[in-house]
């Protein structure tokens, strides 16, 4: 099968609960941690509720690329549990192919407790699990390669390996890759990133992580520049660009998304939610939603920002990453 989509990196079961025990505490001290959400020490937290939810980038994208009614698949790698299981036959029931999705024996599958407070923001503690083993084999590359699209997502482990394999089929068979680097990738800075940025096609983050690309990509001077520099948009959206991608998206919350494709520079406020329940995944479903945006509106970029922050309040009225998601019928 050829897929319009296919989305890489992780799949995960997840439990949210909700609580308003939490302290909200502004830092503006440090550029890289500005809020802070404190309970007290050594004390019983009560949880209002909780539930079962699904998530991971990969898999979240996957699913939001299947409802806007592209064939698409999610390559990522399990456990052989209960979870995975579950995981499986979630994926299955929201229509994405799960063919690409590997079982690893000895590793549980990926799980996170989100904490979610009372205005919708949410803390992930997340156990990787199988999600770290993930690997390319000439198998994925025979399919991948026949891809229109490629969504990188969450990756862990050997991700540098996983690059170096998926990144080739741009120049030999035409494919799209779009980016939405981890923890793992944005730490290690823009230069150890550079060689795949030249090609990749869009590269999305949120403000705080490319405030810490930008950082890392400027070494010492980066004091030099100060806080007011690297809290502007605009800044971070040319640097992250000069090292070669297409399009670059940063997200910033409640103060919308930006997009510069080295000509112009777009902006889109977010949508008002109808009720705000849970913010976990928004990232996921805003820059997947915007990949598949350009693909509807034939590049439009002002367009597939607009339906990106339609489908993010949509998302944020229902609790889990996966839920609540716009569906269009192609």
């Amino acid at each position: 099968m050829i897929y319009d989509f296919i989305s890489v990196g992780g799949a995960t079961r997840d439990i949210s609960f909700f609580t308003d025990q939490g302290v909200l505490i502004e830092n503006p001290r440090d550029i890289l941690r500005q809020k802070l959400l404190a309970f007290e020490y050594g004390a019983k937290i009560r949880i209002d509720n909780f539930n079962y939810t699904y998530g991971g980038g990969a898999a979240n994208a996957a699913v939001n690329f299947a409802n806007f009614g592209f064939k698409a698949s999610c390559l990522a790698t399990i456990g052989n549990d209960d979870n995975g299981r579950m995981i499986i036959d979630n994926l299955k029931t929201r229509g994405v192919n799960k063919n690409l999705v590997r079982k690893h024996p000895d590793k549980n599958s990926g799980f996170s407790f989100i904490l979610i407070s009372k205005t919708g923001e949410r803390i992930i503690f997340t156990e990787r699990g199988a999600n770290g083993f993930l690997k390319i084999n000439n198998k994925d590359l025979s399919v991948l390669k026949n891809a229109k699209n490629i969504y990188i997502s969450s990756l862990s482990g050997d991700w540098l390996a996983i690059l170096a394999k998926i990144f080739p089929l741009v120049k030999k068979y035409g494919v799209r890759i779009t980016w939405n680097p981890s923890e793992a990738q944005y730490s290690a800075g823009l230069d150890k990133l550079a060689p795949f940025l030249k090609d990749t096609f869009v590269f999305s983050v949120n403000k705080d992580e490319a405030i810490e690309l930008a950082l890392v990509s400027s070494g010492s001077g980066g004091q030099r520049l100060g806080h007011a520099f690297f809290n502007d948009e605009k800044n971070l959206l040319k640097i992250i660009k000069e090292f070669g991608p297409e399009i670059v998206v940063i997200t910033s919350g409640s103060q919308g998304a930006y997009a510069y494709d080295g000509l112009n520079f777009y902006y889109q406020p977010i949508f008002k939610e109808k009720k705000r329940i849970d913010v976990t995944g928004v990232g996921d479903i805003f820059n997947s939603t915007f990949v598949a945006g350009l693909e509807l509106y034939r590049g439009d970029i002002k367009k597939a920002l607009f339906l990106s922050a339609k489908n993010t309040a949509s998302k944020i009225a229902s609790l889990g990453a996966q839920n609540g998601l716009i569906k269009i019928k192609l």
